[in-house]
């Protein structure tokens, strides 16, 4: 199908911009690396997706930004980041296998040193379960992908409601035993961001929106 986003929108530029930035010191083709970008876009704003779609991408690479000192490997985070939800279906369990896959797939064929790759594959495919984390950069990317959780009120709420969205083939009462099941996993770890920056930032704003959320349903 054909994206919803174009490269003319300011949003989308400022994805081109990042995308190209990240590319440039691997001298990948310009017309092969706008290519792979225009099917990102495809993927990330392909029908029956309300939250992981363009501004959750956007969303986890701003978060970066603020984690980038920390990091070992930054090219290695961002590339997952880009690549971390491109095959996503509600009704699957095998997404982050797939989306690993595809993002090993794609990047070697813009010759992107295995290292690199093999770096990128291993961090999609810890957003699965999301511990026994071990490494600053594991850290610091599945701390990006869950900075929803620590987001005001009002922007989780809309989160909410999107995933629900997602899930709309679910009935109400399968749906209310599922979510409760995923949000106390998170209040039963030690602590829900691994990164001490986020941990301090964000850590008590998303157990008390969790918890919210788990009155709600």
């Amino acid at each position: 199908m054909r994206s919803r986003y174009n490269l003319d929108t300011e949003k989308c530029s400022n994805l081109q911009s990042r995308w190209e930035s990240l590319l440039q010191p691997f001298q990948v083709e310009q017309k092969i690396a706008q290519k792979v970008l225009l099917d990102l876009f495809k993927a990330y704003s392909s029908d029956g997706r309300y939250y992981h779609t363009l501004e959750h991408i956007e969303q986890v690479l701003a978060t970066l930004n603020d984690l980038r000192s920390l990091s070992q490997n930054y090219a290695a985070i961002e590339f997952a980041a880009w690549f971390h939800d491109a095959v996503y279906n509600p009704k699957a369990n095998d997404n982050e296998e797939k989306s690993a896959e595809y993002a090993a797939m794609i990047l070697k064929g813009l010759d992107i040193p295995s290292s690199t790759i093999e770096v990128v594959y291993s961090l999609i495919r810890k957003t699965k379960y999301n511990q026994n984390i071990d490494g600053i950069d594991s850290k610091i990317f599945l701390d990006a992908d869950l900075s929803i959780l620590g987001a005001s009120a009002t922007k989780y709420r809309i989160y909410a409601q999107a995933i629900r969205k997602e899930y709309l083939w679910v009935s109400s009462t399968k749906y209310r035993t599922g979510r409760k099941q995923v949000l106390q996993s998170f209040l039963n770890r030690e602590r829900i961001y691994f990164t001490e920056k986020m941990f301090v930032a964000l850590e008590q704003q998303a157990r008390q929106n969790i918890k919210e959320e788990m009155e709600l349903l």
